[in-house]
């Protein structure tokens, strides 16, 4: 860090991780027109359109930027219908395997906490993997 610069705080990188991690989620799953589509209704729109829903909700950290956790959502099922959670879980067993919904409920309460370290790493690797996935679908980011 140079002198004179302040440090972001733990709140705004965490913000900056999850801006990167939504999109990376979106676009892991778009065609090369960047359509994607609700795992839990079905409904297809541009990637800009959609939601990164999480099966466990984000205030359990341990799972926030899981991978397994969270999968494309319309905006009306991931937060007017909370996520749908049976019909996401029942996505997150077909793609993962039997009982992985619910090894993600039953580790969802264990303490976590993410350092600065953590989260600027976080935010570099989704940075990376979003901007990789845009190139070769030639979508802009």
């Amino acid at each position: 860090m140079k002198l004179g610069l302040k440090a972001r705080s733990l709140p705004s990188l965490e913000k900056t991780a999850d801006k990167w991690f939504s999109l990376y989620i979106r676009l892991r799953d778009a065609d090369e027109n960047g359509m994607v589509k609700c795992v839990t209704c079905g409904k297809v729109a541009h990637y800009k359109e959609m939601d990164c829903g999480h099966f466990v909700t984000r205030n359990h950290k341990i799972h926030r930027y899981n991978e397994m956790n969270c999968n494309v959502q319309c905006t009306y099922c991931n937060q007017f219908r909370h996520g749908e959670q049976y019909t996401h879980g029942n996505y997150i067993d077909m793609i993962h395997g039997e009982g992985m919904a619910q090894y993600l409920i039953d580790t969802s309460k264990q303490p976590h906490k993410r350092s600065r370290t953590d989260f600027e790493y976080l935010i570099g690797y989704y940075k990376e993997q979003a901007k990789w996935i845009a190139d070769n679908l030639d979508i802009k980011i």
